[in-house]
């Protein structure tokens, strides 16, 4: 029994999954955050922890191994019993315990368990398809501060006896605002006149179009043969098997494409509120069904895929 990969499918969906006898694996939300320095976004994501002191069983971990296992309740819990006891042997003599997906474990000195999260995954379905990515720092020219430095320098005195001798420069001002005033005129009038230019000719182009296709004879020598179509029925219930999340909408296509040519019933089920359009292998009304179709797609087809309990509209 792969205990990890029962675990892992419930870190999804709890924050809290408990080993009984042996410890709880805690997930906390962490924000997003940007990197001052190196200028590197991480989206949001659930923070994994390992907890030795809480060993007691409350069912979550048994229950779902004996439903997806079609067991009995009492064999799923000696299962984990079993499981725990081989796992403690293995570090008791010194060796690290690897969890695929959810991190290491091993003895320290002390006899307790240091647990290391593995960083390959990120149990936060909100976040699901956004990834850690760097921006280029953005420099900005203040020029009001150089000026300020360089007057501060250089400082700008004018006497009156020197305002006398330079009567010109009151002029040369008065100019170059009336040149000033005159050129904003003359471009906004420009920029007007290309944009009614631009409008009639997209008039035009429109009236020349309409007019084609008002004219337009469609004759049909051979007509087709009538086709039978058979329409697919309409996928229904909550529980939903999620193949991957798109920010384009046409990767989604070529994603639903590529599952039904391998002969799943794929389809798309909207964009989620990060607007990611997610596309899912098949969607199902019974729980316990939709666990059993999760594990063989994850066993022979895709380890990443996960099951969202969602009610479309």
């Amino acid at each position: 029994m792969q205990l990890e990969t029962y675990i892992s499918d419930l870190l999804y969906r709890y924050d809290c999954v408990t080993v009984p006898e042996f410890g709880a694996f805690l997930t906390h939300r962490v924000s997003a955050k940007i990197h001052d320095t190196t200028h590197a976004f991480y989206p949001p994501k659930k923070a994994l922890s390992f907890n030795e002191q809480l060993q007691n069983n409350d069912g979550l971990l048994a229950n779902y191994i004996a439903d997806v296992e079609k067991v009995p309740y009492e064999v799923a819990v000696e299962k984990v019993a079993k499981q725990v006891k081989s796992i403690k042997s293995y570090l008791v003599e010194g060796e690290t315990i690897a969890f695929k997906n959810i991190g290491e474990l091993l003895l320290n000195k002390e006899g307790k368990i240091n647990f290391e999260p593995s960083l390959h995954i990120n149990y936060l379905t909100d976040a699901f398809g956004l990834s850690q990515f760097t921006s280029q720092n953005i420099t900005r020219e203040v020029y009001k501060e150089e000026v300020k430095a360089i007057e501060e320098v250089i400082p700008l005195v004018v006497t009156p006896e020197k305002r006398k001798s330079r009567s010109y420069l009151k002029y040369a001002a008065i100019a170059l605002v009336a040149l000033t005033i005159g050129g904003f005129a003359a471009s906004n009038y420009y920029v007007n006149q290309i944009e009614t230019h631009n409008q009639l000719a997209q008039e035009e182009a429109n009236q020349q179009l309409e007019h084609k296709v008002q004219e337009a004879t469609f004759v049909i020598d051979n007509p087709l043969p009538a086709a039978t179509l058979s329409v697919e029925q309409k996928q229904t219930g909550n529980y939903h098997i999620v193949a991957g999340a798109f920010r384009m909408e046409a990767n989604s296509d070529k994603k639903v494409n590529q599952l039904r040519t391998q002969g799943y019933k794929a389809r798309k089920i909207g964009a989620n509120k990060y607007g990611l359009h997610e596309v899912v292998y098949a969607s199902y009304s019974d729980r316990l069904e939709a666990l059993q179709a999760l594990r063989q797609i994850k066993h022979e087809h895709n380890r990443d895929a996960w099951l969202l309990v969602k009610a479309l509209d």
